[in-house]
């Protein structure tokens, strides 16, 4: 292949790469909002209570980062649990839930409904604007 045509494909691919990286920081930690039931015999949530399921895995390097910021505001609200589940040994829980990156995060209100899921690492303001929308913690307040 000569020098222009080789230069121009390289020159697509950085483009089409940086377009892509773009794309995926933007939607990173991101909020999706839900509206399943949730199976919580299998996550070690405690019915009733509004949860935080991180998911992560022993090589996740963002994970214990979510973990300590997701602690603190659970410790902080106490009508919210934080649950933290390793997929490393529970690649079931991944499938079942649709888990294909950690960590994700789920936002679990106390009617067993998923209320938000974030993929990858969430701010920690988009946390607690959703917690802040869940009718039990607004009683709290």
């Amino acid at each position: 292949m000569s020098p222009i045509p080789a230069l121009l494909v390289l020159a697509a691919l950085v483009v089409i790469a940086a377009v892509a990286g773009v794309v995926w920081r933007a939607r990173d930690g991101r909020r999706r909002r839900g509206s399943d039931v949730v199976d919580l015999t299998d996550l070690g949530v405690t019915p009733g209570r509004v949860t935080l399921v991180q998911f992560g895995t022993e090589t996740c390097a963002r994970c214990p980062q979510v973990r300590r910021m997701l602690q603190g505001i659970a410790s902080a609200l106490p009508t919210v649990d934080h649950v933290d589940v390793d997929l490393t040994h529970r690649a079931d829980l991944a499938r079942a839930h649709r888990v294909l990156g950690t960590p994700t995060t789920f936002l679990i209100g106390s009617d067993a409904v998923l209320v938000a899921r974030f993929n990858g690492v969430p701010r920690r303001a988009d946390v607690e604007a959703a917690l802040s929308e869940l009718p039990v913690l607004q009683e709290a307040s």
